[in-house]
């Protein structure tokens, strides 16, 4: 199967900023209360167990979800991204992977990140992710997801973190992606928008956390 343009544009942008992004990016938890309040209540609700960072880039929050104990591994399509993740937390595992088709059995997870994750696919092709992350995660599971707010709208990206690159992204309508939860079997139990917090991110950010129905 042929795959979709968009896709393999992604990982060519992650691949070719990928030392950038780490690099600017590594201290960004410790200036978002927010980010960190929501990741702590992520950790404690879904206790024991498997969770995935699912789109993990070079694993700064796979690392610190880690630091909250859970047992978490690491997945993304940018290899560049997964070499630095190993090399920043080599006690973690982490694979290339796609979140289209994840290598991981039915029910198989405790818990899912799909941290800035769902936000370089088309929203027409959402609903085919969000029916990959009921599979994977079990009854009761959690699954956290954060992504930029809008109105479902294009942005094409061509030059980020000091490189040129070509890739879209896409700010959502937090209506929207609860919506898709809801139809793939979740039951968004608890949402946030927050403001932009300068200078990592420039528009309202929204985070929605779920539980895999039983």
């Amino acid at each position: 199967m042929t795959e979709p343009v968009y896709v393999t544009e992604t990982r060519t942008a992650y691949d070719t900023v990928a030392e950038n992004y780490a690099e600017l990016l590594k201290d960004a938890l410790k200036a978002s209360t927010w980010d960190r309040a929501v990741l702590g209540a992520f950790a404690e609700r879904t206790g024991e167990g498997p969770v995935g960072d699912l789109g993990c880039g070079p694993g700064r929050l796979t690392g610190y979800v880690a630091s909250l104990g859970l047992d978490v591994f690491g997945v993304d399509l940018s290899p560049a991204m997964v070499e630095i993740a190993r090399r920043t937390h080599p006690h973690l595992r982490f694979e290339v992977g796609t979140l289209a088709a994840l290598d991981l059995a039915d029910a198989s997870l405790a818990g899912a990140l799909a941290w800035y994750s769902l936000i370089h696919t088309p929203p027409e092709q959402l609903p085919v992710l969000a029916k990959e992350l009921a599979r994977v995660v079990r009854p009761d599971g959690w699954l956290l997801t954060a992504f930029q707010v809008g109105e479902n709208q294009r942005k094409r990206i061509e030059n980020a973190y000091g490189h040129d690159i070509g890739a879209d992204a896409y700010r959502l309508d937090p209506d929207f992606v609860a919506q898709l939860l809801t139809d793939a079997g979740f039951v968004v139990e608890a949402r946030l928008v927050r403001a932009p917090e300068p200078p990592f991110d420039s528009t309202d950010q929204a985070y929605l956390m779920a539980r895999k129905e039983g």
